[in-house]
């Protein structure tokens, strides 16, 4: 070899991505006794979406017990639903417990990753260089890149203006008219957070939102004392809150009509803050409660009637100057446009770097609609996993049960190729892949987030769900605890010219299990 060329570094196991999904990847796989493994982070420090949103007020709407590691419980959370800044602490917290950061690449962007048929390895370059690994485990998350609506006239306007997940925090609201666009869960957290230093607020309301109260209280230092000296209060209170909302579930997969109980409460909590019948009616939605995720609080609405406060019943559609215009033909001048528009979660912008076997992009792949057996593993991208994938969304419960339910399911694949013995990556067939689908599409018909009468970001630009998961986080546990080999090829190098055995495409039913336990 001459002097000059220097060895690729090459790992077992490349995870992308340090938030709730990624950390929780290097924490089993120390676990499995994997410790051959880097975590490559496009940012300079861990958290994810935690650390990308900072915006004023910005906090979970899931119960801190329940929005926490099951393995890492957390005695001191202060409040019953915790804000940004205790779950950033939190991530931090896990890093440093179980030894992490030896494995984190901060500042290591991934650009490019493409399979090498002939070696039966992921070649990946990052911002930080190139390395080369087995399997690649994606926990880049479903809310990671804002989603800016193309507005004409937008770059002429010559104020300031910023996505929430970017907040500006140099930036004065103090005075200022400010137009807020959006209504979902970081808008109704934005907006009574700054109302009462600016000017004039104006909200932009494409389609009014659901809003429950939010039962937020501080947790007293005697219950985190007794969780502290007695860790088994903490399990059973995180048992209690997963209980109650496994319950739920039937009423948004099943029974959408249950639901009208809940639109009821909703329906009150609006009437208590908002006396006028004008903006009552403004605010009340068209549509079933839960088709888009409930929301959570109790000072949004008093915000929405304070007298420095206008919401506009139309989405924004032109800027000229500083004037906006909605598409009703409102106008309303601002020196700020702050945009709560949400993310890319159905085209995933990881996947237009990810090149598969057949030398096409996930994002080629997925154009028909994201799919994924058993929400980890995509036909053509042998030995790749992703933590939140296709239909692992919830609409009421906490992802991170989710998030160690794929764990379990990546812990199971990595067992299964040491089991197989020598150079081996595993392809998921594409009728495993194309029955797992179905199967869920199936059971998606009945569920309130199909059927409920709106447009929310839970569908792909078909108009079809390929966000939530149609049951329970139990069930979805039980259908990852293992993974089924004869729902995958198996390459290794001497076939790896072959894609897939010639069975592969065959209508015969590879995923028999997976229909049975999916159609559950």
């Amino acid at each position: 070899m001459a002097e000059h060329e220097q060895v690729q570094e090459h790992v077992r196991v490349a995870v992308i991505g340090s938030g709730f999904g990624g950390l929780g990847a290097a924490v089993r796989l120390r676990r499995e006794g994997v410790t051959d493994f880097v975590v490559l982070e496009r940012a300079g420090s861990v958290g994810g979406t935690w650390r990308d949103n900072s915006y004023p007020g910005c906090a979970c709407d899931v119960p801190s017990h329940l929005y926490s590691f099951s393995f890492a419980p957390n005695p001191e959370w202060p409040r019953a639903f915790s804000g940004q800044e205790h779950i950033r602490a939190y991530l931090e917290h896990v890093t440093d417990t179980f030894g992490l950061r030896p494995h984190i690449r901060f500042d290591s962007e991934v650009k490019r990753m493409a399979w090498d048929t002939g070696r039966l390895r992921w070649e990946i370059e990052t911002a930080s260089g190139n390395l080369t690994a087995d399997v690649v485990v994606s926990a880049t998350g479903p809310l990671s890149d804002p989603k800016v609506p193309d507005i004409p006239g937008l770059d002429s306007f010559p104020g300031k203006v910023f996505h929430s997940a970017r907040w500006d925090h140099d930036y004065d609201l103090t005075g200022k008219r400010v137009a807020m666009i959006g209504t979902g869960a970081s808008a109704i957290q934005i907006v009574p957070s700054i109302q009462p230093r600016t000017g004039r607020l104006t909200l932009f309301q494409r389609t009014p939102a659901w809003v429950m109260p939010r039962m937020d209280r501080a947790i007293s230092g005697a219950e985190r004392a007794l969780h502290r000296a007695l860790p088994v209060t903490t399990k059973l209170r995180r048992g209690l809150l997963w209980g109650i909302r496994e319950l739920q579930v039937q009423a948004f997969t099943k029974h959408p009509g249950e639901l009208g109980f809940v639109e009821q409460i909703a329906k009150r909590n609006m009437a208590a803050a908002i006396k006028d019948p004008a903006l009552r009616a403004k605010l009340t939605p068209d549509y079933r409660i839960g088709c888009k995720r409930i929301l959570l609080s109790s000072t949004y609405y008093p915000a929405l009637a304070e007298p420095n406060v206008d919401v506009v019943a139309s989405g924004l559609s032109e800027v000229r100057g500083s004037t906006l215009v909605a598409a009703d033909g409102t106008e309303a001048e601002a020196d700020a446009i702050i945009f709560g528009t949400g993310f890319h979660v159905t085209d995933m912008p990881i996947a237009e770097r990810v090149v598969g076997a057949d030398g096409r992009t996930l994002a080629e792949t997925w154009k028909g609609g994201m799919q994924a057996l058993r929400g980890a593993a995509a036909a053509g991208f042998p030995n790749f996993m992703t933590v939140i994938g296709p239909n692992t969304g919830l609409g009421n419960s906490s992802m991170i049960l989710m998030i160690e339910s794929q764990l379990n399911y990546m812990a199971d694949y990595l067992r299964q190729i040491n089991v197989l013995g020598g150079r081996v990556a595993l392809d998921a067939r594409p009728a495993a892949v194309r029955n797992w689908n179905h199967r869920v599409q199936e059971r998606m018909k009945r569920t309130v987030w199909n059927t409920g009468g709106c447009t929310s970001w839970y569908l792909d630009a078909s108009g079809r769900n390929t966000t939530v998961w149609p049951g329970t986080t139990a069930e979805f546990r039980r259908v990852t605890r293992h993974v089924d080999l004869a729902e995958y090829d198996v390459l290794r190098p001497a076939a790896a010219g072959a894609a897939r055995g010639a069975d592969a495409d065959a209508e015969a039913d590879p995923g028999a299990e997976a229909n049975a336990e999916v159609g559950a």
